[in-house]
């Protein structure tokens, strides 16, 4: 790990390397897809003030596989979900983790990697918010991680169930849930 690479503050993108191919996914696909060009916008700022972006993903079960095969799966033709992994497809200065369940935390090396880097504070990005991004913010809350879960940044398969996440994460975890956009170079640098 570079030391150019710590920081108090890091991007994490959740479960946006996805085929879809659930129950569900079909109807999650038009939000998701909005929330990737969020997502990738503000990954490219968070790129460029130096502030580390980590991938955690499902193995779908795949306990044989790796970070890169569930990319070429989940981004292949016939992936419903490739157009999400064209629009945030990993670069090789990202860090990823797998994940076999909803938390990116549980039974992961996430945790050891967010105290390598110094990180204090944690913007979680991705789907579906009801899931896997509010499981994630409370085991994050648990850990006194400060959050940042920009609204325009996470999906789910219907807007209610998005929004009753959002405001648990916001009201009951102090997330603060303003737009990528507004997370500004004072955010990333942690002077406000």
């Amino acid at each position: 790990m570079a030391d150019r690479d710590r920081s108090d503050i890091a991007l994490l993108i959740i479960d946006m390397v996805n085929a879809l191919d659930f129950d569900g996914g079909e109807t999650l696909l038009p939000t998701a897809l909005e929330a990737a060009t969020h997502i990738a916008a503000l990954k490219r700022r968070a790129t460029d003030a130096g502030v580390p972006v980590i991938y955690a993903n499902d193995n779908y079960g795949q306990w044989r596989s790796d970070f890169h095969r569930v990319v070429a799966l989940c981004g292949g033709s016939g992936s419903r979900g490739a157009p999400l992994v064209e629009q945030v497809r990993p670069e090789a200065t990202d860090y990823f983790v797998l994940k076999p369940s909803n938390s990116a935390f549980h039974q992961t090396p996430l945790e050891r990697l967010l105290d390598e880097l110094g990180v204090r504070r944690l913007i979680l990005t991705g789907i579906a918010t009801d899931s896997c991004v509010v499981a994630t913010a409370m085991d994050a809350n648990v850990r006194d991680l400060k959050l940042f879960v920009p609204r325009d940044c996470v999906a789910a398969e219907t807007a209610e169930r998005n929004d009753a996440a959002l405001e648990v994460m916001r009201a009951s975890l102090g997330g603060d849930t303003r737009i990528g956009a507004r997370i500004t170079a004072d955010d990333f640098r942690g002077t406000q």
